[in-house]
């Protein structure tokens, strides 16, 4: 019984390995798939490759050997094919790990959660031939991974999850953790940022929208249900183990407030989220983040 409970408020490194079969129902980017042997990503990078991307009008330097002669034919002016490379495309997983994250009235903590999520996209790019890179924020320390190939990528990042990082002199927040995914991630990179997102704000969107210029990017939103709709009536006790406060929704106008600031967070969210073009998944504490991911 004390395994079962552990396991619902922390993540330890077997749980994380055992994800590995799980990781093959999913999928990463499927429209984004071509060619196992070289590699799993089609770049948005342009140049010489095996895939034909567009036509433009000639320029100079550009190789006659790419001319593209029907659309010339066509138009009566000289035009050059344009290819993107396909290459190999680094996946970057960026979670979460502030005291907020360990919470939850059902299910798992949000903690556990985002690094079930975070095992489980890990592993898929490891199947798919992606080099694997991370960052765990925590709320004193902000710690990076290089992308590395293979099992031991894998590993290494999960064991970054699993262990207590040394605490540092500052304290750390949302913006600056995407603040420094904007210098690690590099161009091209699949990104993924999973987070509750508590202190999203125009620092945040600003760091956010410079990160999507250059690389894809996709959030994923845990949150505990009762944060998004707290129940009608009742008293209800939340501790920490040092603090405890009582909730009373008999306290309809404290409520409304409460419900109030969550919807405005969640929409500016979503806001930031169309404005950038980027995409975002919800999981509940109680969700099975298998089926969320297919």
């Amino acid at each position: 019984m004390k395994n079962t409970e552990s396991e619902l408020v922390s993540v330890n490194l077997n749980t994380l390995i055992g994800l590995a079969k799980s990781a093959s129902i999913i999928k990463l980017q499927q429209s984004s798939i071509r060619s196992k042997q070289n590699g799993g990503f089609v770049s948005r990078f342009k140049g010489r490759g095996m895939e034909f991307d567009q036509s433009r009008p000639y320029q100079a330097g550009d190789d006659i050997r790419c001319i593209d002669w029907r659309v010339t034919a066509r138009t009566g002016k000289t035009h050059s094919k344009i290819f993107r490379e396909e290459r190999e495309r680094p996946v970057f997983i960026s979670v979460d790990n502030r005291p907020a994250m360990f919470f939850a009235t059902r299910g798992v903590f949000k903690s556990v959660q985002a690094a079930k999520i975070a095992a489980l996209l890990a592993w898929k790019a490891q199947l798919q031939g992606d080099r694997l890179g991370g960052q765990l924020l925590t709320e004193f320390s902000c710690q990076e991974i290089k992308p590395q190939n293979g099992k031991h990528g894998v590993l290494r990042f999960f064991n970054t999850l699993v262990k207590k990082n040394k605490l540092a002199a500052k304290q750390f927040t949302l913006d600056q953790a995407i603040a420094r995914l904007v210098q690690h991630a590099r161009p091209g990179s699949l990104v993924y940022i999973i987070s509750d997102f508590r202190g999203f704000n125009q620092a945040t969107e600003s760091h956010l929208a410079k990160l999507s210029s250059h690389c894809e990017v996709v959030l994923i939103q845990v949150y505990d249900p009762i944060e998004s709709q707290l129940p009608k009536k009742g008293r209800y006790r939340f501790t920490d183990e040092n603090r405890d406060t009582v909730i009373d929704t008999a306290d309809t106008k404290r409520i409304d407030q409460y419900q109030k600031r969550y919807q405005q967070r969640l929409e500016y969210l979503l806001k930031v989220v169309k404005k950038c073009g980027i995409g975002i998944i919800h999981c509940s504490t109680d969700d099975d983040p298998v089926e969320v991911l297919r």
